[in-house]
């Protein structure tokens, strides 16, 4: 039914609309991520990685591979690197030493907490003089629709 209801919503003009805004805000704030990380020795595809650690807690190799839509071996690559700067360690799982996990070490949180602080005050910047209920509103309609497109791509 889902498939039914964009079909009759894609040719709206509103739609299509929202749909290049969406996509020219999410390039913009990739863009300006990217800039951000310029300062730290990290690439980006490594503070996504931090940033699902430090959401998640530890999680193996694989676990970190799916959540990033990544292979195996290109994750395996990531974390060597990020482990030779100390930004994560592999555990060996008590229980099954056949498991092993990627804990996130101070080093990584201290960037997350730095980059994610940057992006917040640029963001700060951008809505400064926005209504405090535009902002409102706006973050009321975007968990939305986050929310909606989460539970989507889990009914999948």
């Amino acid at each position: 039914m889902a498939g039914e209801e964009l079909n009759t919503n894609a040719n709206r003009p509103e739609i299509a609309i929202l749909e290049k805004e969406l996509r020219h805000i999410s390039a913009i704030i990739k863009q300006k991520g990217r800039e951000i990380l310029n300062n730290y020795t990290i690439t980006p595809p490594q503070f996504i990685a931090l940033q699902w650690l430090d959401e998640l807690g530890d999680m193996t190799i694989g676990d970190l591979s799916n959540k990033m839509y990544l292979a195996f071996s290109t994750t395996t690559d990531l974390i060597d690197r990020m482990e030779k700067n100390n930004l994560v360690q592999r555990i060996r799982d008590e229980e099954d030493r056949r498991v092993v996990r990627i804990h996130l070490l101070s080093e990584g949180k201290k960037i997350i907490k730095e980059v994610i602080e940057m992006r917040q005050m640029y963001l700060g910047d951008i809505v400064s003089d926005f209504e405090k209920d535009e902002i409102e509103t706006l973050s009321v309609l975007l968990q939305k629709l986050y929310v909606r497109m989460s539970d989507e791509m889990n009914e999948d």
